[in-house]
């Protein structure tokens, strides 16, 4: 039934696409806490609009049931909590991601930072937590990415106190799932965004798909504006991270919600974002938390060993200004 439906929305996009010309056409919605955009070319003089936009609804849905760490019934959740689940393959494939990217970084992408996400407040309860070298010293022995393994389609932890976190990935693996799904299914050229991290599919009108790096602002709340755009050609995707929108402030001092698994603490580099490009927003994602780490000259260092990737590092520089390099 699913494939005589597919082939009966291939002929419709056939016969409408000889008698109208493609249409730029955009919705927005809400998934992983955040805000999602979709822009896309329709051949289909608007009949798929509205079916689209609920197809998309429901695949970020069950993205979120499986890495949502709000969800009380989420997999990741549950996993966490030590119940016997059945991992599903956007699971088990988002793990091998993390724990490569882990190995490249120095291990500074680590999926098993939740207890040091909870320790420090940024996780379901809120709650922050009195944070001094003797409990952090207590939490890091069950946070490491080498306290995780793979055997088939189950996971093996090596300390039943090791619990997951995907934030720094799942968000990018979301906008890569939906940007193929609609690829494959409409023939669309689309751009996926969800929360800044964003994937190309296809051209605008044959041209590039363009994105901009995001201007860092002092508050939380400034206001969003970007000083760069950069084009993203088919089947590439841009992430960024950075330590401007999510942090908590306590006696003058910034206290960030990307976390340096090496030391248990927030992150203390200079730098402000870093925006990577990759061939997939997943793998983007995951490094622009890494080098956020890092800073700057490993990051670099990377960079140039792995040739699939570009990378824009927005530096604090004096007097509140700052500049980039790349």
């Amino acid at each position: 039934m699913k494939k005589l439906f597919i082939s009966i929305v291939s002929a419709l996009l056939l016969i409408t696409s000889s008698c109208h010309q493609p249409t730029l056409k955009h919705f927005e919605g809400q998934t992983f806490g955040t805000m999602y955009a979709i822009t896309y070319i329709d051949r289909s003089n608007g009949i798929l609009d509205t079916q689209l936009h609920q197809q998309v609804d429901s695949l970020l849905a069950d993205l979120s049931h499986t890495f949502s760490i709000f969800d009380t019934n989420s997999l990741i959740y549950r996993w966490n909590k030590g119940e016997n689940v059945e991992l599903n393959d956007d699971f088990l494939t988002v793990l091998r991601l993390s724990k490569t990217v882990s190995t490249a970084t120095d291990g500074t992408f680590d999926c098993t930072v939740q207890p040091l996400v909870q320790l420090w407040g940024f996780g379901k309860d809120g709650v922050r937590h009195t944070v001094g070298d003797d409990t952090l010293a207590v939490v890091r022995e069950f946070v490491g990415f080498q306290l995780v393994d793979l055997q088939g389609d189950s996971i093996l932890r090596k300390d039943p106190r090791v619990q997951l976190n995907f934030n720094a990935v799942a968000k990018g693996y979301a906008v890569d799932k939906v940007a193929d799904w609609i690829a494959e299914h409409y023939g669309e050229d689309v751009l996926v965004e969800i929360g800044g991290e964003v994937a190309a599919r296809g051209t605008k009108n044959g041209k590039p798909w363009k994105v901009g790096i995001q201007v860092p602002t002092k508050t939380a709340d400034g206001a969003r504006e970007s000083f760069e755009s950069i084009p993203l050609p088919d089947h590439r995707a841009v992430a960024t991270s950075g330590n401007y929108r999510n942090y908590f402030e306590e006696d003058g001092v910034r206290y960030t919600h990307i976390l340096d698994p090496r030391t248990g603490r927030p992150e203390r580099t200079n730098l402000l974002s870093v925006t990577v490009l990759a061939p997939d927003c997943a793998t983007a994602d995951a490094y622009a938390t890494a080098f956020m780490v890092l800073g700057y000259d490993r990051s670099a260092q990377i960079v140039k060993q792995h040739p699939e990737l570009e990378a824009w590092f927005i530096i604090a520089g004096e007097d509140g200004k700052f500049v980039m390099k790349r």
